[in-house]
């Protein structure tokens, strides 16, 4: 494979999944993990991704700014949270997850509608606090550098102590037989956490994630009470979850 070959795949993934391990791309790409080192490195040059510990993250992933063009598919995710919108009522109380496609769903909440939303990003909890009628309360714990969310013990305990009407959650992989998996251990006891205080929770996911899985489960796909992707519900591509027990907007 050429190297602008294996930098355009290294790109896609980057994009798709905001944050990768040099060790899967480098499986593959069936490369050694050198060569992914390389050309990650170049690319961070070119200001195409960032260079992390072990990996890498999209430039979107790293933005503080709420409204930041360097999103990948940004009009699939404002889709999605444009239809995310309408399970909100009024004087609900609801947690919204970190990542790129919350962050819109933050962004579009209507100034008219009273909340309370727990969140544990700080980006989401920055768009939040321009809301009028929202409540914000930030689930503080240890803060990744690059999502810029809170993790660990003390996030998991604040989260154990609440119970939510609605949790609008992210994921890296989605899969309709595995389920919702990640690549990060710290992420996925989050979630587990996240998902045990909601009430209903739903998932917001590109369609490119469909059918995809790593190594570390968050939970079955039945757990998650709806599945929002910018897709028709009747899209061929929704077939494999259409006969499962998961509400398809």
């Amino acid at each position: 494979m050429l190297k602008e070959e294996r930098q355009q795949t290294i790109l896609n993934e980057v994009e798709l999944h905001n944050r990768i391990l040099l060790t899967d791309i480098a499986e593959t790409l069936d490369v050694s993990i050198d060569t992914v080192r390389r050309d990650v490195k170049e690319l961070d040059g070119e200001n195409k991704l960032r260079k992390v510990h072990g990996g890498a993250i999209s430039l979107g992933f790293t933005t503080n700014s709420a409204r930041n063009t360097n999103v990948y598919a940004l009009d699939e995710k404002t889709a999605i949270a444009k239809k995310a919108i309408d399970i909100l009522k009024d004087g609900a109380v609801i947690f919204i997850d970190g990542g790129t496609t919350c962050l819109e769903l933050a962004r579009l909440i209507p100034d008219h509608l009273h909340l309370t939303c727990f969140t544990i990003s700080l980006p989401v909890a920055m768009e939040l606090s321009g809301k009028p009628n929202v409540t914000v309360i930030s689930v503080g714990g240890r803060i990744t550098k690059e999502a810029q969310i809170a993790i660990g013990a003390n996030a998991i305990h604040a989260l154990s102590e609440i119970k939510v009407d609605y949790s609008f959650i992210g994921t890296g992989y989605v899969d309709a037989q595995y389920g919702l998996t990640e690549f990060d251990w710290d992420i996925v006891q989050m979630k587990k956490a996240v998902i045990k205080a909601s009430k209903k929770t739903v998932l917001l996911s590109i369609s490119e994630k469909l059918n995809s899985q790593h190594r570390y489960k968050t939970c079955d796909i039945n757990t998650i009470n709806t599945m929002v992707t910018e897709l028709d519900p009747e899209d061929g591509l929704l077939k494999a979850f259409k006969n499962l027990d998961i509400k398809l907007l």
